[in-house]
């Protein structure tokens, strides 16, 4: 076998991952008996979850990620759509919402939510009156993300292709996202999917709003030119694999009080209730 570096990304990535994680895996006491369900370092107390619903979760040692045996499981099925085998850390989820402006996001998408390590955040730190769409292609994982937020009414399960966003929005009459934060693995899509889809993000947002994604590649860059040219990326070593956190603008200006100019667009929070 070709040493980890010579392998292409996506197989490095893979490999890394399976080593760490084959070294975490170990069943651990419960309330009077085993917990077999817990993926966890060996020799530590497990915390309870900071959700209510939803796959029991286990930390993790070096980064304080969440895994759960859903998310191993639908990892081993369909791994090229999953793209890790270890959630985001608590670190990298902080480091996205950092990205965001709460205060006047009023639509926020995500792509990809998985088991919804970073859906529980946004949830927790969006305003009220605000929604977040969540675009999940995995069967499994949409059921899971729709039994944890099934008392949250601001959040939509969307069981379709992201690509579908603006009919999906249209549906919902939101004019806009003003977020849109996706991990799906862009590099191993078709270019023309990844282009089109680029496409359709960009037309969904408003004026002003922000694609927020986090990849282990930064090649995206290159093939969002539908974006503002300035755009913000950083390399994130806390997290299983190491991500680059990029944030792409659509050109346009917020007025300061959480809206656009209407002589130039309108901005989301003027959505039809």
């Amino acid at each position: 076998m070709r040493p980890i570096h010579q392998l292409a990304p996506a197989h490095a990535r893979f490999i890394h991952d399976l080593i760490i994680i084959k070294t975490r895996i170990n069943v651990k006491p419960s309330f009077g008996g085993w917990d077999k369900n817990c993926i966890s370092p060996p020799d530590r107390q497990v915390s309870p979850p900071a959700f209510a619903a939803g796959q029991a979760k286990c930390g993790g040692e070096l980064f304080g990620f969440a895994m759960s045996v859903l998310f191993f499981k639908r990892f081993l099925k369909r791994p090229w759509q999953i793209a890790s085998i270890v959630p985001s850390s608590q670190a990298l989820v902080e480091r996205v919402a950092s990205k965001i402006d709460f205060e006047r996001a009023r639509v926020i998408a995500e792509y990809g939510p998985g088991e919804g390590v970073h859906s529980r955040a946004l949830a927790q730190r969006m305003r009220p009156d605000a929604q977040l769409l969540l675009f999940e292609l995995d069967p499994a994982f949409s059921r899971d993300l729709a039994r944890q937020f099934a008392d949250d009414p601001r959040v939509r399960v969307i069981n379709a292709n992201a690509a579908t966003i603006r009919s999906e929005l249209a549906q919902r009459g939101v004019a806009y996202c003003d977020y849109i934060i996706s991990g799906i693995p862009f590099s191993i899509l078709e270019i023309e999917k990844k282009r089109n889809l680029l496409r359709q993000t960009h037309d969904a947002l408003a004026p002003g709003g922000a694609f927020i994604i986090y990849q282990v590649t930064n090649e995206l860059r290159q093939h969002a030119t539908d974006f503002a040219p300035e755009s913000e990326s950083e390399y994130f070593l806390q997290n299983i694999p190491p991500m680059f956190v990029t944030v792409f603008r659509k050109a346009g200006e917020l007025n300061g009080n959480g809206a656009i100019d209407p002589d130039e667009s309108r901005f989301s929070s003027n959505y039809a209730r």
